[in-house]
């Protein structure tokens, strides 16, 4: 298998978990909260998805073998699901498998350390698509290769972080409109990151198609 570019593993990664538009999200759940605990809700909901998504990029063959999936059949799952998500963001809407319910938001805000867990870390950081795609592009790279993966994730998870501990500043300077506009640019890029995973597992199912 090709290496995969590092660019394009951290592109994909910011198109799926998009930081500048879920920002108001994050504004909106911690909305009341000193701004220490902001603080500290934003770094726990961030160490949090890496430790998931890290643990997904590791023990994805484990995961693979213990229910007897096949990478191309995940590819094919996890295009799909990634593709799903980037349409919805076409249409200037929140995916509803990446983006908690409004009960979720009720429940979460009794209490910051909840927030933190649920819906930040899961499944608005590290949801499906998140996952689907490290474990997609980690699946036959080796160690090296999942490394690289994680530390492209990391980087992602990095500016998150900024995003969310200074989003007032960032929604006045960029404007709602902006936002949107970079959300379904976000969605073009993730809808096409799927179709590729799509045509990955295709061919690893019938390579000699």
């Amino acid at each position: 298998m090709d290496k995969i570019p590092f660019t394009t593993v951290l592109f994909a990664f910011l198109a799926i978990m998009n930081p500048i538009a879920n920002t108001p999200l994050f504004i909106g759940l911690t909305d009341g909260l000193s701004t220490s605990t902001k603080r500290g809700v934003a770094l726990r909901s961030v160490l949090l998805a890496f430790a998931i998504v890290a643990g997904f990029c590791f023990g994805g063959q484990v995961i693979f073998h213990a229910f007897g999936i096949s990478l191309p059949a995940f590819r094919i799952a996890g295009g799909a699901l990634v593709s799903l998500v980037g349409y919805h963001l076409l249409q200037g809407e929140h995916s509803r498998v990446h983006t908690p319910s409004e009960e979720d938001n009720t429940n979460s805000q009794e209490a910051a350390i909840g927030i933190s867990i649920s819906p930040l870390a899961m499944p608005l950081l590290a949801g499906p698509g998140t996952i689907a795609t490290a474990m997609s592009f980690s699946a036959e790279s080796g160690t090296k290769g999942a490394l690289e993966v994680i530390g492209a994730f990391a980087c992602v998870c990095l500016l998150t972080f900024l995003a969310f501990i200074s989003g007032n500043a960032l929604i006045h300077f960029l404007g709602q409109n902006t936002i949107k506009v970079m959300t379904r640019l976000m969605g073009l890029i993730l809808a096409v990151v799927g179709v590729q995973m799509l045509l990955q597992g295709i061919h690893g199912a019938f390579p000699g198609k």
